[in-house]
Order: C-alpha cells, then sequence, then structure tokens
C-alpha cells in the first residue's frame, strides 16, 4: 500500500500514513499523539482541519456534519489519506517515553 506524507500544523511534525491505516494509528507508530477518545468516529475528540490533501473513511458515516466535511474537518480515528495531507492539530504532540530505570536483579519474586 501506498504511504502518504503527513505534515502536522503549528507544530510542523511530519508522519508517512499508509493507506490502509487510520491517520491517527499512523501519527501514534511515528511517536506523535494526537487527541482521541473513543477511536471509532463518534467522540469527535480527535477532530481536526484538514487544510490540504484527501482521506477517505472506512466506515460509511463519520460523526461530521456534512457542512463540516466541506469545511475540511476530519477524524483522523477513521480517516485515511489518499493522498499527502496537510492538517491543522494544535495539541499534537510528541509521544514522550519514560525513561528506563535499571533494577538491579536481586532474584526475589514481589
Amino acid at each position: 500500500m501506498p504511504a502518504f506524507p503527513v505534515l502536522v500544523q503549528p507544530a510542523g511534525l511530519r508522519f508517512d500514513a499508509d493507506a490502509g491505516t487510520p491517520v491517527l494509528l499512523a501519527a501514534q507508530a511515528a511517536g506523535l499523539k494526537l487527541p482521541s477518545s473513543c477511536r471509532n468516529g463518534t467522540c469527535r475528540a480527535c477532530m481536526c482541519l484538514m487544510l490540504e490533501g484527501s482521506v477517505a473513511y472506512g466506515i460509511e458515516w463519520p460523526g461530521l456534519s456534512r457542512d463540516e466535511k466541506e469545511e475540511g474537518w476530519i477524524l483522523p480515528c477513521v480517516a485515511h489519506a489518499t493522498s499527502a495531507l496537510e492538517i491543522q492539530a494544535p495539541l499534537a504532540a510528541p509521544i514522550e517515553t519514560a525513561p528506563v530505570v535499571a533494577r538491579p536483579l536481586t532474584g526475589a519474586r514481589r
């Protein structure tokens, strides 16, 4: 499957999204956090504005009104990239991982 570049504004973060993978999951696989909750297109927590590009949906009717779709709003949890994308997601950020703390092996079970 082809992969499409995604630019997330205003942070300027970039990742690639495979055509068969929802944009939200592709972002997470690339180490980027986008707001989300239900992951099935109903809660709208992930809703963001598509500035450039096109998407297709993995469900028949995502939780967007016709007007919202026409204005460019998308739901990344169920949207699949069909071209290069530029989206506006002000709360996007790199996923921070906790530092690995080395623990001495004592042989004791807990």
